[in-house]
């Protein structure tokens, strides 16, 4: 059982970096030899990469932009999160609220840094706005349906035991509707990496946003490619990181389905 384990776990990581390492190895050698400024060898841009992307570059670029992306991601989850409970719970306030939230949600979040920077200013706390104003609502929409979609028989059961306020909360709500929270979380971190970038490319002194940017006007070509490489490997170990905190939430969940695919 633990060689199949092994085998089938060397397997997933095989196919995880096989398209990686064949995408890489095609761009290698088809920009060899480049001398077009705005395509370099992707030898020149990992060699550039390495120059400039320093321990001290890290601390003032790299530091802030995820310190921004954390906060905003965290402020629309809890935000999503508390308004899905009671707009999902209550049938009268969803469907008062269901049509502005249908208009908010189809306004593009880029278009509202130029109006989030009159009220926030041009510091970090817009840049935390604007992450917040495109990340809540994934969380906020599955919340409201991971709610709705709680079993009538659970419920009536959870009543009928007593099981009322925060136990219910914790127990059921929470719980039930804890699938589709992470759906919503994974849609919102995505969204979170693109407002990041934006937003600090609209107004900023520092962050990979502004690097990139900084790169592109300097005519800087190699580092700008390098920090879009850069970001990408962000967003790839954010993507990491969020998979094995939803697998370890949502392990019982996961284990429900083995068996329902089993019996």
């Amino acid at each position: 059982m633990k060689r199949l384990t092994l085998r089938t776990a060397a397997l997933r990581l095989l196919l995880a970096a096989g398209l990686p390492v064949l995408l890489a190895t095609v761009w290698w050698f088809a920009s060899a030899g480049s001398t077009d400024v705005y395509w370099p060898p992707l030898s020149t841009i990992l060699e550039t990469g390495r120059e400039v992307w320093t321990a001290e570059r890290i601390a003032a670029d790299v530091v802030p932009s995820v310190t921004r992306l954390l906060l905003g991601y965290t402020g629309a989850a809890v935000l999503g999160v508390a308004l899905g409970i009671v707009i999902g719970s209550f049938p009268r306030v969803r469907a008062t609220t269901e049509p502005v939230l249908e208009f908010l949600r189809a306004v593009p979040p880029p278009v509202l840094v130029p109006v989030i920077m009159l009220f926030a200013g041009i510091g970090d706390t817009m840049k935390i706005v604007v992450i917040v104003s495109g990340c809540v609502w994934p969380v906020l929409l599955n919340t409201v349906e991971g709610v709705r979609a709680i079993d009538s028989v659970l419920s009536d059961t959870a009543r009928s035991y007593g099981i009322e306020g925060r136990a219910r909360l914790g127990h059921l709500v929470l719980r039930s509707a804890s699938p589709q929270i992470f759906a919503g979380l994974r849609q919102a971190l995505s969204i979170g990496v693109i407002l990041m970038v934006i937003s600090e490319m609209f107004a900023a002194s520092n962050g990979l946003g502004f690097a990139v940017v900084q790169f592109q006007r300097s005519f800087a070509i190699p580092g700008m490619w390098s920090g879009i490489l850069l970001l990408g490997l962000l967003g790839v170990l954010l993507a990491l990181v969020f998979q094995t905190v939803e697998r370890r939430a949502l392990a019982w969940y996961h284990g429900l389905r083995r068996s329902r695919r089993a019996s």
